[in-house]
């Protein structure tokens, strides 16, 4: 019998070389070994799943599909469609992409209406039926910002996040707002998933990439958080939340100069229960906020990683409303930024997102994005962004 995590059975069946060993995750050395291991794996999965994590394989399989430890959670625009069936989905894609000209409206009805798990069945069931990869096809027959949300689409959660960090560094200078935005809100789990993702889709190590792009002190809290080890469990030390207060206000305000470092080992290990208690302690020490305190603290890409932590602790959905208001307000829109989180969030906690967004603004995302995008581009977002 082969006992491993769900996270390691979705490793190796998506061709990772990855085992248990004492709690540790290693690298199997060699293909023999790895061929040894996944076989009896296979020749076990039933039995494992019934002692070891008693779900279907059915459910497993649909795990796979959508990226284990990806953050999938029921509030999003995009749920389960009701009477999927691939076959159809299939056709009515390939119909889309026949004879001259392209039936945009057909990819946006499909693949903006379907889930991550639903899109990944639709595009096996495409190779397994044409014998082309759809994302390619895709590609051949779509442009511009409609293309990259499409494509963004067909990606799991880690393959997209994964490959939004890799943009964001390739080439010439680093789009620090990219790393930020995905670093910052994703959980141990999610970073884990991220991770692995990349390595496996670029055969290249994600810290060695964020150490060749990114210095000082900015470089340390993405390298951090990075190791997705922040505690998550719910429980709060009273008295050790007065501490970390304390060792924050004397590291920044109470002193000539800021010692970041104590403001990365609170902000970026502590949980986030714990967090808040921190920040409720700190205002009644300081007699500020805490974003007010980093803004006066710290610049740059410092200062909007901290802030980041710090939002995205207090309000997830929050954060994303601010992200989104300012990537489409005064002239010009960061279409990068809002196709990000529009693809990114919309099956996790887009409801949320459109109740900050109108809650903090007295309008809402729908009517933004309508306002600030054009053609099959607004189209897409609008049905991603729902009623």
């Amino acid at each position: 019998m082969v006992y491993v995590s769900l996270a390691h059975l979705y490793l190796l069946l998506k061709g990772q070389r990855y085992c248990m060993d004492n709690g540790n995750i290693m690298r199997i050395a060699g293909k023999m070994a790895y061929m040894r291991l996944l076989t009896i794996l296979r020749n076990n999965i039933t039995v494992f799943l019934l002692i070891a994590f008693p779900i279907s394989l059915a459910h497993v399989w649909k795990l796979y599909l959508t990226g284990i430890m990806a953050a999938i959670g029921n509030r999003g625009t995009v749920t389960e469609a009701a009477g999927f069936k691939v076959e159809e989905d299939v056709n009515r894609l390939r119909g889309a992409m026949k004879g001259a000209g392209t039936d945009e409206a057909a990819v946006i009805e499909v693949l903006a209406r379907r889930t991550i798990a639903q899109r990944q069945r639709i595009k096996e069931a495409y190779k397994q039926t044409v014998g082309k990869d759809l994302t390619d096809d895709l590609k051949g027959e779509l442009t511009g910002n409609f293309e990259n949300v499409v494509l963004g689409l067909l990606m799991t959660a880690p393959v997209y996040d994964a490959y939004e960090l890799r943009n964001a560094m390739k080439g010439a200078g680093t789009e620090e707002a990219a790393l930020i935005d995905i670093l910052a809100s994703r959980t141990n789990a999610e970073i884990r998933a991220i991770t692995a993702a990349y390595i496996k889709d670029y055969e290249k190590n994600l810290e060695e990439d964020i150490d060749g792009d990114t210095s000082g002190m900015f470089q340390r809290v993405l390298v951090s958080l990075l190791t997705a080890g922040r505690d998550e469990s719910n429980t709060v030390d009273e008295a050790q939340a007065v501490k970390d207060a304390k060792d924050i206000y004397e590291a920044g305000e109470a002193r000539w100069g800021t010692d970041e470092v104590k403001f990365l080992t609170v902000l970026c290990v502590r949980n986030r229960n714990h967090l808040l208690q921190v920040f409720k302690e700190y205002q009644k020490i300081s007699g500020r906020d805490i974003e007010d305190s980093i803004k006066r603290e710290m610049s740059g890409s410092l200062e909007n990683v901290f802030l980041a932590i710090v939002k995205c602790l207090k309000n997830k959905p929050a954060f994303f409303a601010e992200r989104l208001y300012k990537s489409m307000k005064g002239l010009g829109t960061t279409d990068s930024v809002l196709i990000r989180i529009m693809v990114a969030r919309a099956e996790i906690d887009m409801l949320d997102i459109k109740a900050e967004f109108l809650k903090a603004y007295g309008k809402t995302l729908h009517s933004f994005i309508k306002g600030d995008t054009s053609g099959d581009y607004r189209k897409i977002l609008l049905q991603l962004c729902g009623e």
